[in-house]
């Protein structure tokens, strides 16, 4: 029954939150796209979210005091928090120049790196061990790659097509796309360095999340103190940008306004809180392994309910990547089986000791 309890908690949990929120993650996208096209400026669309998840925050560290035993909140916390802040919020900003000098193509194919980015930082940091004899080891590597290697597939490579749905012509999302494919190619390289810029914070940012975590175990207080400092950040860059014009400023009741409004509530506070939890829980390498996965969700729901037409290149990549999905994932698992394991020998190896003391105490 405790073992049942474990796998539920610990690996079908986290799973079922992180495939919920790259589901959520490509409907956001979606808005986020439509009220930038329309005309929003990224840097206010930027600064509103992030302030509107604070302010639902608010009242997160004062319930998180109460309801677990927490250490005190120190000023060397605050600082990392600060600091992270200041990390999302420069990968935010970078990306936006990124997109905006190549294509959401090129985002898109640079985004599949992440896991790579994050693989490597974290061996860097000590919080990831590559021990290529062990079986496990091998499993997440070589799945790390064979899922990159997948998202590219699904990225660049259309094929014939499979399905194609009598309103893919007239699509919104195919319309949204050839709009934001209208670029300089002259700044593509410009871009691409953007890019992957923004994707090599966006990983340090959660090897950086783990770490607070570890001192200061409360998702609800770390991402509000978080929100914080990047809504300040954004806010500088954009009163630099922007200016104090009331027209770059003024949110009107529009696709732009309720872009705003979810991504606030949905995105910058729902889908942070738990991926929050999900590092504490499972690590960052966990987590950005499921960056690659939201392109085939991207695409199936494309599919499904936007009318988009399904190529034999996005079923292809899908297959290779789910692959290498899979081998990762089954390399964490071996990998937390043989520390439960080991953690069990060590504590039934201490027990004849204390019961030995405690005997010898009594006599």
């Amino acid at each position: 029954m405790a073992g049942g309890g474990r796998f539920v908690y610990g690996d079908l949990l986290p799973f079922s939150a992180m495939v919920s929120m790259e589901c959520m993650n490509v409907g956001l996208n979606t808005l986020f796209k439509a009220a930038t096209t329309a005309g929003m400026s990224y840097y206010v669309y930027v600064v509103y979210a992030y302030a509107i998840a604070a302010l639902v925050l608010l009242p997160a560290p004062f319930f998180s005091h109460r309801s677990t035993a927490l250490p005190p909140l120190s000023f060397s916390v605050l600082w990392k928090i600060g600091l992270l802040g200041v990390i999302v919020g420069s990968s935010s900003i970078v990306g936006s120049a990124g997109i905006s000098y190549s294509s959401p193509t090129l985002a898109s194919a640079i985004a599949n790196l992440t896991p790579a980015f994050t693989f490597v930082l974290a061996v860097m940091f000590r919080m990831e061990k590559v021990v290529l004899r062990r079986r496990s080891h091998q499993a997440k590597v070589l799945g790390t790659i064979v899922s990159i290697a997948g998202a590219f597939v699904v990225t660049l490579y259309k094929g014939a097509p499979m399905f194609v749905a009598a309103s893919s012509s007239s699509s919104s999302l195919a319309q949204l796309y050839q709009s934001l494919e209208s670029s300089p190619a002259q700044y593509w390289v410009l871009g691409g360095i953007f890019l992957t810029c923004e994707y090599i914070l966006f990983s340090l940012g959660y090897i950086f999340l783990n770490r607070i975590l570890t001192d200061y175990p409360a998702e609800l207080t770390v991402v509000f103190f978080r929100n914080i400092a990047v809504t300040i950040t954004a806010t500088i860059v954009a009163l630099y940008t922007e200016g104090t014009s009331a027209s770059a400023w003024i949110l009107r009741p529009n696709v732009a306004l309720a872009s705003v409004l979810c991504t606030g509530l949905l995105g910058s506070c729902l889908k942070s809180v738990v991926r929050a939890w999900v590092v504490r829980k499972k690590g960052p390498v966990f987590v950005v392994m499921f960056k690659p996965f939201s392109v085939v969700i991207a695409v199936a729901m494309g599919a499904m309910f936007l009318g988009d037409t399904l190529y034999v290149g996005s079923v292809i990549g899908a297959v290779v990547l789910s692959i290498g999905f899979y081998a990762v994932m089954w390399g964490k698992a071996h990998e937390d089986d043989c520390c439960s394991q080991q953690q069990d020998t060590q504590s039934t190896e201490k027990a004849p000791l204390l019961q030995t003391s405690r005997r010898n105490a009594q006599v």
